[in-house]
């Protein structure tokens, strides 16, 4: 489990083909502070530490993760967004980001308000139920609070700590991003969903 708040940026130092997916090596300051086995977040995917050095770590993506995520496209010198999970006796800052990416979302427009930045994001239309205005968002990693909802986009404002400290400093119309709506709004969607198909 994470908070969507980011720890660390990280850079794509490698990459090498596996049978149905890629290892990425990520160069970053966390690596002293891993061991094999740990998950760590990587713009928003939860990824298994199989290799670690002061330098950084490397971790293994499936062709299910190819398939649902923007980390196949990950080429060297990207950077990434970092987190290590939630500990127990933490404080929640943002809100739970599991780690599990929903679908992939495209940056539709970056619009700077003074220090501010407003970026919207176009989303594919099953993720609709489940974003409301007010309601949490996280973009490849970052904890994002929806200001404005349409029916296939949504926008959320960027202060300028998130900008500096995450690869939104890069970002560009086009890009794509890393979805996960709130985990707490998939269930409720779920419930509702099943308590319907009851009273039919």
């Amino acid at each position: 489990m994470f908070t969507g708040l980011i720890e660390s940026v990280g850079e794509i130092i490698g990459r090498a083909e596996t049978p149905g997916g890629v290892r990425l090596h990520v160069g970053c300051a966390l690596g002293g502070g891993l061991g094999l086995g740990d998950s760590v977040a990587v713009n928003g995917v939860c990824l298994t530490v199989i290799s670690f050095d002061p330098r950084g770590f490397a971790a293994d993506v499936g062709p299910e993760t190819m398939r649902v995520t923007t980390l196949g496209g990950l080429k060297e010198n990207d950077l990434v967004n970092l987190e290590r999970p939630l500990r127990a006796d933490s404080r929640l800052g943002g809100h739970f980001v599991q780690g599990h990416v929903d679908a992939v979302g495209r940056i539709e427009h970056l619009k700077a308000e003074a220090d501010f930045q407003w970026l919207t994001v176009r989303f594919p239309e099953h993720l609709a139920p489940y974003l409301i205005p007010k309601g949490s968002i996280a973009v490849d990693g970052i904890s994002l609070t929806v200001a404005d909802l349409r029916d296939d986009s949504f926008v959320v404002q960027v202060v300028p700590f998130t900008m500096a400290h995450t690869n939104l400093q890069r970002a560009r119309d086009g890009d794509a991003v890393n979805l996960e709506c709130d985990m707490v709004g998939k269930y409720v969607a779920r419930a509702a969903a099943l308590a319907a198909r009851a009273i039919r």
